[in-house]
């Protein structure tokens, strides 16, 4: 069915003889100033068709979504959507849309322990996204999708990173820039002090310069759900502030600029770490539950799925959910 209606939106817009002008291979309908359809010219694919038509040749998602393909060959006619099309979260009686947010800890040459990921597996978990049509976003993207701004790749998934030790800067980094994808790291300040094992606060700003995005994740890394031993309320409301806004000024004055986004400590929040946030504009806050994100997730208790360094390529894969089947009664 969807394929008939297609053709006849094809057949339709081909048939306004009057109303068409034909130029470098595509037909363009006066009547229809949102939509361009091309017959596909030798040597074009989808992302060049996106460069040309979109200004964005990461933009092919688009043209592919819409038009319910993988590829393009020569002789092919396609629709190019030139405005936003459908419902922005593919929401309907059947499901909706949902977005995994991945997070790993460290990365290493050989296996060493559970929070650390193997150079080859991460080599190779990053192919299988991209052999896989998957299109890895950048924070800011995402929220635009959770506050039905922005509408997603069918298969959108995010990249964070959590702490500051050097695999982030060795081993994860250059793989990250081989695939041209952007990720979030999670800073906690007190870690950056450039050891043999952790960051220094430059190459910390060569990477916010290089498309992994800095954020927040606290001063000291303390539980927010804990109080310490001796510690009265009193205190531990005056620490937990401590940890957001004198990490928050760190990263301001280290590089320049505002955070927006934490990463809870062990996943942890309550009501009053999630106030302090707010407080000091935060636009949202992660945990470490093992779910994808519908739009409606609440903004400070979002879902991110823990990648280990027993996972294998199946373990991976069942981190990848982007549609639930949930019926919207």
């Amino acid at each position: 069915m969807a394929r008939l209606i297609f053709v006849l939106v094809i057949i339709f817009l081909q048939g306004c003889a009057v109303q068409r002008g034909v130029y470098q291979g595509k037909v363009r309908s006066n009547e229809f100033p949102d939509f361009v359809t091309v017959i596909v010219q030798p040597g074009e694919t989808l992302s060049s068709l996106a460069a040309k038509y979109l200004d964005d040749p990461e933009k092919s998602w688009v043209i592919a979504d819409f038009n319910e393909i993988t590829s393009v060959s020569a002789g092919n006619e396609i629709i190019i959507p030139l405005e936003p099309f459908g419902n922005r979260a593919y929401l309907s009686q059947q499901g909706y849309q949902t977005v995994p947010v991945l997070t790993y800890h460290n990365f290493s040459e050989a296996k060493e322990n559970l929070m650390m990921v193997t150079k080859d597996n991460f080599e190779q978990q990053m192919r299988y996204l991209k052999d896989n049509g998957y299109t890895v976003i950048t924070l800011d993207e995402l929220f635009d999708f959770l506050e039905y701004r922005k509408q997603l790749p069918k298969k959108a998934v995010v990249i964070t990173i959590d702490d500051g030790w050097q695999g982030v800067y060795t081993i994860a980094y250059p793989i990250l820039k081989k695939y041209n994808y952007p990720a979030t790291l999670f800073v906690y300040t007190d870690l950056i002090n450039g050891n043999r094992k952790t960051l220094d606060w430059d190459q910390v700003a060569e990477l916010d310069n290089e498309g992994i995005d800095i954020q927040c994740h606290t001063k000291t890394h303390r539980n927010f759900n804990k109080i310490q031993d001796k510690e009265s309320l009193q205190q531990y409301v005056r620490e937990v502030e401590g940890e957001i806004v004198k990490s928050t000024r760190t990263i301001k004055e280290k590089l320049n600029k505002q955070v927006k986004y934490l990463a809870y400590p062990y996943g942890e929040t309550n009501n009053l770490v999630i106030a302090f946030l707010q407080r000091n504009g935060y636009r949202g806050a992660f945990t470490v539950k093992r779910y994808s994100n519908p739009f409606f997730t609440d903004h400070y208790t979002l879902n991110r799925s823990m990648i280990y360094g027993d996972f294998d390529l199946n373990d991976f894969k069942r981190n990848l959910s982007v549609y639930s089947n949930k019926a919207l009664n």
